[in-house]
């Protein structure tokens, strides 16, 4: 399939507006949001090593509500499941048949995080959907919905408690970086920005003198 310098130009347009879109959710990371639009827009999967609150939830969430698409996020325990990611089949007594019910990776965007935490057991639940856009429970399969992308995120491996991620499962990702804590820069506009920056000396004393 080849494209016109017109498609081309309409798509460098449309990628930066999505980009700039993220970026205000998530402030001073834009090579890192490019990936996750990189990864989306590839059929691609995005591996973040990171420690915790750098602002994982909210760039899976923000991508997926940039391309009006639904998210769900796995808090990857140790005590987890494969059915509990990719759903069960439950018998309906009423109908006399097996229902599927969808786990949470029936969604356009999924955050597995912390997914070093969980038994490989657990982790090799993802491996079909990350190849194959589908879930295969007691023999019947199940698409997802496009587009579809993991963001999984994972502890450094020096952590107590983590299983290292076997190759067949570093093979599903597209790519994998880290997006690390705010600079100073971006640190002051997000203070700014929950109005903590604002608070004056005058404001505190009038507040003081309410109380």
């Amino acid at each position: 399939m080849t494209m016109t310098p017109e498609q081309a130009s309409g798509f460098h347009e449309t990628f930066g507006r999505l980009v700039s879109g993220v970026e205000q959710v998530l402030l001073g990371k834009t090579f890192v949001v490019r990936l996750g639009f990189i990864a989306l827009f590839s059929e691609g999967h995005l591996l973040l090593e990171d420690f915790p609150g750098t602002g994982k939830t909210s760039l899976a969430r923000a991508i997926a509500q940039s391309v009006k698409g639904t998210s769900n996020r796995i808090q990857f325990t140790p005590d987890l499941l494969p059915g509990d990611i990719t759903g069960v089949s439950i018998f309906d007594q009423r109908s006399g048949q097996f229902e599927f019910h969808a786990g949470p990776v029936f969604a356009n965007v999924v955050l597995a995080d912390e997914i070093n935490r969980a038994s490989p057991k657990t982790q090799a639940a993802l491996l079909e959907v990350m190849e194959e856009g589908r879930v295969t429970v007691d023999g019947f399969t199940h698409p997802v919905d496009a587009p579809f992308m993991v963001i999984a995120t994972q502890n450094p491996i020096e952590q107590a408690g983590t299983y290292r991620l076997p190759e067949a499962q570093l093979d599903r990702f597209l790519l994998k970086a880290s997006i690390g804590y705010p600079d100073h820069a971006a640190t002051v506009r997000i203070l700014e920005g929950s109005g903590c920056a604002r608070t004056t000396p005058s404001s505190r004393r009038s507040s003081t003198r309410r109380r």
